[in-house]
């Protein structure tokens, strides 16, 4: 029998080149919503931002949605909406996006960080009451790479000592917990339209939240802290702090054509990861993504873990990661690593230094940042690789067979690399 040479040992790519296509597909329908815009007479927060607010409030099934010029946004004003301020504590898991805790600091409260669950990613409910303290004013809960994080335990916990709860929903439009999506779980949620996010109008975001109270103290936050909005008459008075965290009419018409195409997008996703999964089931290392019972995940990451142990390896786990990475990418496998960092290992938080002089921790309380009280988080760092892009559309099922036959084929000739070697050059 014909043994079959890895790609990056000379071998032929598992992948055939141009296989993958880009994100997100753009259609007539883009052009013509866009166009339109161009052409109308309010480039700035026009008649397509509040159709768009409208639109996605009633996709997502919300009360109240304010459409944002970025994710981040949208996280700042819910944490500002739930009355965080200097030097309160709000819960936040190790591992994430920079912004699912900079956004505490941005309203000058402080970020108290929670290990991880190993297998969701997301964080552990069982390790959050061990971090409260009478500062705490509320909890976010990511549903990091779509996939829901436990609600539960977390609005029980809320419930209990009296916090807020806010959904970092940036990577997750359209996952559900339980058969609600996430959004509608919580006192508000934030949703990012980046170009890497599963409804993508280049950049922008959206708040959402059911509670009108909530909803007033967002838009203050929103719109340089006036009680009006553009729409209506303003009398450009400031009542609060407030920021410029308003969308414009172009993205908006971009986004409200995309959104259009959502549930189709989201199905596509959840038919090629079902097929990808089938293709790496049972290969000897290698954990793909676990979506627990409840849970329903939008597949914006294909999120694996590997273990060098399965193959006798004993050396420095990324070590091996890395290897098996790089001989994937030779194959055509588009995978990477989405965060190096645990968030309590960034330069902000370690020198407990944001706005000088120590704030905002100087209205409150100096807090350990010590990597090592985050072991699962730091485990996860070392171990996994993800993509987005194979599972999108354009992309279909013939895609998704190519990167499963990719990943199957590296992991049945690990023998074949020089781990040491290949893992401890850069560029991995």
């Amino acid at each position: 029998m014909k043994q079959v040479k890895l790609a990056l040992l000379g071998g032929k790519p598992a992948v055939p080149a141009g296989a993958i296509r880009k994100w997100p597909p753009i259609d007539s329908s883009d052009e013509d919503r866009v166009l339109a815009s161009l052409r109308g007479d309010n480039h700035a927060y026009g008649p397509n931002c509040r159709a768009f607010e409208d639109e996605f409030a009633a996709w997502n099934g919300n009360r109240f949605a304010i459409t944002t010029n970025s994710g981040t946004a949208a996280l700042h004003m819910g944490v500002a909406a739930c009355g965080c301020g200097a030097g309160d504590e709000v819960i936040v898991p190790a591992y994430s996006w920079s912004s699912s805790a900079t956004c505490v600091l941005h309203h000058n409260a402080i970020p108290v960080f929670v290990d991880i669950d190993y297998d969701t990613m997301n964080i552990d409910p069982a390790r959050i009451e061990a971090a409260l303290s009478e500062r705490t004013r509320a909890i976010i809960a990511v549903h990091l790479h779509g996939l829901p994080a436990s609600m539960d335990p977390i609005l029980e916990i809320a419930l209990r000592h009296g916090l807020k709860v806010i959904e970092d929903c940036c990577q997750a439009h359209g996952a559900e917990y339980k058969g609600t999506r996430v959004g509608r779980l919580a006192d508000c949620g934030a949703f990012s339209f980046n170009q890497n996010k599963c409804l993508c109008s280049g950049e922008g975001g959206m708040f959402v939240t059911d509670n009108e109270e909530i909803l007033q103290r967002a838009r203050m936050v929103w719109s340089f802290g006036e009680t009006r909005t553009p729409a209506e008459d303003r009398d450009y008075h400031a009542y609060a702090l407030g920021w410029m965290y308003r969308n414009n009419d172009l993205t908006a018409a971009f986004g409200r054509a995309q959104l259009a195409k959502l549930d189709a997008y989201l199905e596509t996703a959840a038919r090629n990861a079902r097929i990808l999964a089938a293709g790496v089931r049972d290969i000897p290392g290698l954990q793909p993504p676990t979506v627990p019972e409840g849970h329903k995940t939008n597949w914006y990451n294909f999120t694996c873990h590997v273990d060098g142990a399965a193959y006798g390896y004993q050396g420095p786990p990324e070590r091996f990661r890395n290897a098996v990475m790089k001989a994937l990418q030779a194959e055509g496998v588009p995978v990477e690593v989405w965060q190096d960092f645990i968030l309590p290992e960034m330069t902000v938080f370690q020198a407990q230094n944001a706005y000088g002089q120590g704030s905002p921790w100087n209205y409150g309380r100096r807090l350990s940042y010590d990597p090592a009280l985050f072991p699962v988080a730091r485990k996860h760092c070392e171990t996994h690789f993800g993509m987005t892009v194979p599972l999108r559309a354009p992309n279909d099922e013939l895609v998704a067979q190519h990167v499963g036959a990719g990943i199957r084929k590296v992991f049945e000739r690990i023998g074949d690399l020089d781990i040491d070697a290949l893992g401890a050059e850069t560029g991995a």
